[in-house]
């Protein structure tokens, strides 16, 4: 019986049990390995920290098979060369085939107190933690939001229509907002942010973080509570395994996402080094190759060439409830049609995989 090991539900590992369970063949055996009982749809972390919906809204349990059995627990080192998964409190799992999809934590750049001092939005546990400091605040409380990426800017929005009263500060370190769009689009958000009381700091360099207060340039802005949307890197388990990782701490992979000199340990989402920046998109279109070339091995059958490109359908966000901005195909989007796609997606995904 082969021992296929799953390191994490997110959306790579949910796609790949979605491909596998309805064929899986009789010589199979499948472990999935996290710390909750449930899939969480992480795009959705900015609403539930802002306190606009519920936690139970975003997520949904984990497959059940006769041949698939779920381990909870915290994974503290992946020995490759004994095909073991060390839990704590000294738990061993063995595996033939392995797939890591531990996803990602914050990046804080070495800020002095970045870590110690902002709160997260990359976890359930983080942002149920974000979401008890941020609607824990007081009336025309100040909130910094360190990063004005996507995620910075959907929770300062999402903020803004759950705590009108609220002061919200968006530090940036560029001369416009989601610099990864095109200028119209980007223009579009930070008039919305105008419009609704949001300011931008614009070309900020936070230098040091404190108990209430955030350094930009040296120079101290109190802030009752500070979220660090600034970055990302792998997980910390996946930093620490003795393989070729690029700057962000990410497994530099074959073109058959394995691990060079280990063809049966494959690496999938945030862990993963590839050309486009991460998303749950790519993370499942990894997942489906994936499960094709792991399929070929277990048949001993000949791999191709080369893999199909992953191909983005593109990305979007919201800016509140009613308005949102997104990119598709190459075509901006800006307004109520990207914002009513998005719940729409949502929507899908939730009840096809629920």
């Amino acid at each position: 019986m082969k021992h296929l090991v799953i390191l994490g539900g997110g959306y790579g590992g949910m796609r790949i049990l979605q491909r596998l369970l309805p064929n899986l063949p009789d010589d199979v055996q499948i472990t999935l390995i996290d710390k909750v009982p449930y899939h969480c749809f992480k795009t959705e972390y900015y609403a539930l920290v802002a306190g606009t919906i519920s936690e139970t809204h975003i997520r949904i349990p984990f497959p059940e098979h006769q041949r698939l059995s779920v381990k909870y627990g915290t994974i503290v080192n992946i020995d490759l060369d004994a095909h073991l998964i060390e839990l704590q409190h000294g738990e061993t799992v063995a595996y033939d085939n392995l797939i890591i999809g531990l996803g990602c934590e914050d990046k804080y750049h070495n800020v002095p107190g970045a870590k110690e001092y902002t709160c997260s939005v990359q976890s359930i546990g983080k942002s149920r933690h974000t979401y008890q400091q941020l609607n824990g605040l007081t009336p025309n409380a100040t909130v910094g939001i360190v990063g004005a990426g996507l995620s910075g800017v959907e929770v300062a929005s999402e903020l803004r229509e759950s705590r009108p009263d609220l002061n919200i500060l968006l530090f940036d370190r560029g001369d416009r907002i989601l610099s990864m769009f095109p200028e119209k689009l980007s223009y579009y958000v930070e008039d919305w942010f105008v419009k609704n009381r949001v300011t931008i700091i614009r070309n900020s360099n936070i230098t040091k973080v404190e108990p209430r207060a955030v350094y930009n340039h040296e120079e101290a802005i109190s802030c009752d509570a500070i979220v660090w949307t600034a970055g990302i890197q792998a997980s910390t388990v996946v930093q620490q395994m003795p393989v070729e990782k690029d700057s962000s701490g990410r497994v530099i992979l074959t073109k058959y996402h394995n691990i060079p000199g280990y063809e049966n340990v494959y690496v999938l989402g945030d862990c993963a080094s590839l050309p486009h920046a991460p998303s749950a998109q790519l993370a499942e279109g990894q997942a489906e190759q994936i499960v094709s070339v792991m399929q070929k091995r277990w048949n001993n059958e000949e791999l191709p060439e080369e893999l199909p490109v992953i191909k983005l359908k593109g990305v979007l966000g919201s800016l509140g409830k009613k308005h949102g901005f997104g990119l598709l195909a190459n075509q901006a989007l800006m307004g109520r049609v990207p914002r009513l796609l998005k719940s729409g997606l949502l929507w899908m995904y939730k009840h096809h995989n629920g």
